[in-house]
């Protein structure tokens, strides 16, 4: 049996844990799918190649807006595919053969599952047995997979996910999609927008309930211009075959469709790593319980990203992984994750970014409060873009002018929302980053400083 000093199960951010402080060290990298975890091969890089090629497309379609004449004469979907796994198959690749024939690290393609605190059996495959390793530290890095409903799983029916829609021969004619958070929300956009006909199914009563209400709303009301939604739905039956799928629901109606996308969330991926054998603590959702340092009940035995966070992004592993990295190699020096004000992203359309409390969650904190909601098409820049949905909306303590949250949608939110993370990052007040610096005009930027500047803030 070999004994490493670190091994590592997971390569999305876990493959960051080799850092210039193991050399010298014997390390095993395991995994069990492709390298480089969710985002790089079924998540956060693929999904935005095709978003960005959907608002292309979108950008075509909507040209008449600005005086243009233009159509789109087609979408060829195979290109699309290829163009985005041609860039990402490589890079995994790449990245299995570096662990597996680079300096310091011993690579295992298999599934890890304990078999005593610090012990390890990597099966490899059906035929081949297994190989067992101990280690002196263990980093638990295998991230989240995708949740089924029952009703789905017991039809029989074949479905996709998030981890498999993208690799599809060919562009569905119409596609249903159970969910309405993230996921559901991205894929509506991507394959509506190349021509789909896109039918949104969900329990709950609007897209993206999590985020803020004002937002949600909003949002809701220009999904349903988009795609036919059917929102508040109870799901009573599922059938089907590999040509069309029906769902049913307890109020009569029906929908079919070529190919059913499940986006209803997901899960962390340790229902089979064993951790009742190590005697490693979990959540009721499954996620493995760490302390802010990545450290799990047993000693030696650490966790990060969507397998142990409660923010299943990938910026947010990453920022665990360079913690925990730290971690490995100084005991006595011990830093802490830093998840006060934790930025998401939806690229959807209109885009959607966030970042720190909702209005409702400080109407139950009881906590006061002023808010501020700034439409796109009330800048120069928004005028250019003929923007009529986008909105800037800020919530500040009134008395101290303290950021508390942040809360846009239109174009290119993602990156208009950077100076309000940076502002709460470090304590600067509405009124300092508003006045604080200059604003690009005529930018889109400006959408974000009228907005702080339009808080009804009391005087200190």
């Amino acid at each position: 049996m070999t004994h490493f000093d670190l091994a590592i199960i997971g390569t999305g951010s876990g493959n960051a844990l080799v850092t210039p402080d193991l050399d010298g060290k014997r390390v095993a990298i395991i995994e069990s799918g492709r390298f480089g975890g969710t985002c790089l091969n079924v998540g956060c890089i693929p999904t935005k190649m095709y978003v960005y090629a959907a608002d292309v497309a979108n950008t075509i379609t909507h040209a008449a807006r600005y005086g243009i004449d233009a159509t789109l004469d087609g979408v060829r979907w195979p290109d699309i595919r290829d163009r985005v796994f041609g860039r990402i198959d490589p890079i995994s690749a790449g990245g299995q053969d570096y662990r597996t024939n680079g300096p310091n690290t011993t690579a295992f393609l298999g599934h890890a599952t304990f078999v005593g605190p610090k012990r390890l059996r990597i099966d490899v495959g059906h035929e081949a047995p297994g190989v067992e390793i101990t280690a002196e530290q263990i980093v638990i890095a295998t991230g989240a997979h995708p949740t089924v409903p029952l009703a789905v799983r017991r039809s029989g029916v074949p479905f996709h996910t998030s981890e498999t829609v993208m690799r599809l021969d060919e562009l569905p004619k119409r596609l249903i999609i159970l969910g309405s958070g993230f996921i559901a929300a991205e894929f509506a956009h991507v394959f509506s927008a190349f021509g789909s006909k896109v039918t949104v199914v969900a329990r709950s009563g609007a897209m993206l309930r999590q985020l803020d209400t004002e937002i949600s709303q909003r949002f809701t009301a220009i999904a349903r211009q988009q795609w036919d939604l059917r929102l508040d739905t109870t799901l009573t039956g599922v059938s089907g075959n590999e040509s069309e799928v029906r769902l049913d629901f307890a109020d009569g109606g029906h929908v079919s469709g070529d190919v059913l996308l499940v986006a209803t969330g997901r899960v962390p991926s340790t229902d089979s790593l064993g951790l009742e054998v190590a005697g490693i603590a979990t959540h009721q959702d499954g996620g493995v319980t760490v302390d802010d340092h990545g450290r799990t009940n047993v000693d030696g035995v650490w966790a990060l990203g969507d397998v142990s966070s409660a923010h299943q992004l990938k910026h947010v592993a990453n920022h665990e992984a360079r913690v925990v990295a730290h971690n490995l190699a100084h005991s006595g020096d011990l830093r802490s994750f830093d998840h006060r004000y934790v930025p998401s992203a939806v690229f959807t359309s209109p885009q959607i970014a966030t970042v720190g409390l909702t209005e409702e969650q400080l109407k139950a904190s009881g906590r006061r409060y002023v808010t501020k909601s700034q439409a796109y098409g009330d800048t120069a820049y928004g005028w250019a873009m003929e923007d009529t949905t986008g909105v800037c909306k800020v919530i500040a303590d009134p008395a101290t002018g303290e950021l508390l949250g942040a809360h846009l949608m239109g174009p290119q939110a993602s990156n208009l929302i950077q100076p309000l993370i940076q502002g709460m990052s470090f304590g600067q007040t509405a009124v300092e980053v508003a006045r604080g610096q200059y604003w690009i005009h005529p930018a889109l930027g400006e959408v974000v400083e009228n907005a702080l500047l339009g808080l009804d803030l009391s005087p200190h």
